[in-house]
């Protein structure tokens, strides 16, 4: 059987956003698709069920059930722009709902079916349009750029209601603030959501839960105090759900449920971080079964799926080496996206909820590579100098010859994490090990999944904390035998791009460096990232020089691959221009690649084009500096 190609990229089918009927009979999901010739990546919306094949229904992401499970809302592109279509599962070919400036968001149907909300951006142009282009930018705050976005120019988020029969859209939030998901009441009468609208909020992190009128809209009504920092809000029956923090700004994210007394956190007896999904951290949003909560929670680096009921503590429902990227519930089943050690994604279906023996789990898609060898990663724990326990991940061919070659692959973040399951983004690591390489990865202190003592432990101490957490799993296999010491190299994407420019700067064990989303220098990322003055207050928060890997250049003597999205606002490209001139000044083996139009999540959602690049030049620059015979 072959191992994975680099051209499997084009091959690999990742399902997302499983929505179950409400009757519990199929599951709607989004399917995503790397396209070669257009270099794009193509979303449809499936539908899967048990005892029958997949079948695709429309072009499309989003995919929501009307109440009664008689059509499926769902967004399409109209010109370019996202619009929310209608399809009858009865027959019949899908319509436009909306017709949104800007675009829509995704669909949120009102408990009778009548209406459908949703968030939309709001410009500050012509009809709510986009500002002239060429016009000048004026702001007063920090919060005027967003990864993925750019410059903003006044660009707002807010809700709409459409009234399907009818076709009326009112717009029920205004001002200068981003709305979150809407949520409705049981009645239909409110929407709530979550959104930032304090003054200092580019100064201050925040968030409050909001509720407004879905008829008409109006001035919303703050559902939550300012000591919570509410991150999303839900109607799950008759209980109003949120997500957020509550005393701190980096910590774990938690549950919490209004009452008459107030909002009181959710007890589920875990130190772990409540997953709710965003784009390189999967999870879901938090559901109801019958009257049990159901929320997705990060452990041991993967995401799990729990259920708490009453005031026990919280059941893992999925067991195995799986990372749940999304779920939902009806008609008392589960179903769920989960990624294994064999796929990048499948959707499943969990019924018998019932308590009173395990679930029924049927798998009701096969999007695994079959056909190709894929090498499963090994959990291993490592103690490092300090005392400090610390979890990693051994991928590569058992049978190769050693000493052989090591990549140290760095997580981004801080505040994510690796797990053992197939990475379909991170395809390197499968070619490497099928070449005799051994790909390390490992969760250091900040990682997601440890519990909060250890998510937070990083603080104000970038690098000087955390190399050791790195370094001591490199050792034990170089002591092992597995790895040899002349053969090493270390890469890393976001956070794991400064940690990639500060161990080749720190220590000159490693042959190769490669840092993608580069970040070379904390006082400049302070002043230049979207996020740069709340990174700098909560996560580097100390001495800026003494951790920026750009004071201690002068070290580096590895050959640099540097990699970098053009258009990247959360590690703007300077950080990788600095990197890239101190070193060629320096006479150092480097190359700088940019990306053009990508952001800083290019790695994940970019051109099919540039994802390959970058996977194929990463394995590139490794043969050519790292591997060989040993010395």
């Amino acid at each position: 059987m072959p191992y994975l190609a680099l051209d499997d990229l084009y091959r690999l089918a990742v399902p997302s956003d499983p929505q179950l009927r409400p009757d519990g009979g199929a599951v709607a999901y989004t399917l995503t698709t790397a396209v070669r010739d257009s270099d794009e990546n193509r979303t449809e919306i499936w539908l899967a069920a048990p005892g029958a094949e997949p079948r695709r229904l429309a072009a499309g992401s989003a995919a929501r059930w009307s109440p009664d499970g008689r059509a499926l809302a769902f967004l399409r592109p109209v010109d370019g722009r996202p619009q929310i279509h209608l399809l009858p599962m009865d027959g019949g070919e899908p319509a436009p709902v909306t017709s949104a400036k800007l675009g829509a968001g995704a669909p949120v149907w009102s408990p009778d079916g009548s209406r459908i909300a949703f968030a939309a951006p709001v410009g500050t142009g012509e009809d709510g349009g986009m500002p002239d282009p060429n016009a000048p930018v004026v702001t007063g705050r920090l919060d005027h750029k967003a990864d993925g976005a750019g410059l903003l120019r006044g660009l707002t988020r807010h809700l709409f209601v459409t009234d399907l029969a009818g076709g009326e859209t009112v717009q029920v939030t205004r001002g200068d603030f981003h709305a979150g998901e809407p949520s409705w009441s049981p009645d239909g009468l409110r929407l709530v959501f979550a959104a930032a609208m304090d003054a200092d909020r580019d100064l201050e992190a925040g968030g409050s839960a909001y509720a407004v009128e879905a008829a008409e809209g109006g001035v919303p009504e703050r559902l939550t105090d300012p000591g919570l920092i509410c991150g999303g809000v839900w109607w799950l029956g008759d209980r109003l759900v949120a997500a957020g923090l509550k005393g701190t700004v980096v910590g774990h994210v938690r549950l919490f449920a209004l009452g008459p007394g107030g909002w009181t956190e959710v007890e589920t007896a875990l130190d772990r971080n409540v997953m709710i999904g965003a784009p390189g951290y999967p999870g879901g949003l938090p559901a109801l079964l019958g009257e049990d909560l159901l929320f997705c929670a990060r452990d041991g680096g993967s995401t799990h799926l729990y259920r708490v009921s009453g005031g026990t503590p919280a059941e893992r429902l999925v067991p195995g080496e799986v990372n749940i990227s999304g779920f939902s519930t009806a008609a008392g089943a589960v179903a769920y996206v989960a990624a294994t050690q064999h796929s990048a994604g499948d959707v499943y279906l969990m019924s018998d909820m019932s308590g009173a023996s395990a679930p029924d789990i049927s798998r009701l898609t096969d999007y695994g590579l079959g056909d190709v060898e894929l090498f499963t990663a090994r959990r291993r724990t490592f103690t490092t100098p300090d005392g400090t326990q610390v979890e990693g991940f051994v991928l590569r061919d058992e049978t190769a010859q050693t000493p052989g070659p090591l990549l140290l692959d760095v997580h981004g973040g801080p505040h994510n994490a690796w797990s053992p399951v197939f990475d379909g983004i991170h395809l390197y690591h499968q070619l490497l090990a099928a070449r005799g390489w051994t790909v390390l990865t490992v969760n250091p202190r900040a990682s997601d999944g440890y519990g909060e003592d250890f998510y937070t432990a990083s603080i104000g101490a970038w690098g000087v904390g955390d190399a050791q957490d790195l370094l001591t799993p490199v050792d034990a296999l170089v002591a092992d035998g597995v790895a040899d010491p002349d053969r090493l190299a270390v890469a890393g994407y976001s956070y794991g791009g400064y940690m990639s420019c500060w161990l080749s700067a720190t220590t000159g064990r490693f042959k190769a460096a490669i840092p993608g989303g580069c970040v070379s220098d904390l006082t400049s990322l302070s002043g230049t990232s979207d996020l740069g003055h709340l990174m700098k207050v909560h996560e580097y928060a100390g001495d800026l020089v003494a951790q920026s890997p750009i004071t201690h250049v002068a070290e580096v003597t590895a050959p640099t691959l540097i990699l970098h999205g053009q258009d990247d606002d959360r590690c703007p490209v300077g950080q990788a221009e600095q990197w890239f001139t101190a070193l060629r000044e320096r006479r150092v083996p480097v190359e700088l690649v940019r990306y053009p139009g990508a952001s800083h999540l290019f790695i994940l959602s970019g051109r099919p084009s540039h994802r390959y690049d970058y996977n194929e030049r990463i394995i590139e620059w490794l043969e050519q500096w790292v591997s060989g015979s040993p010395s």
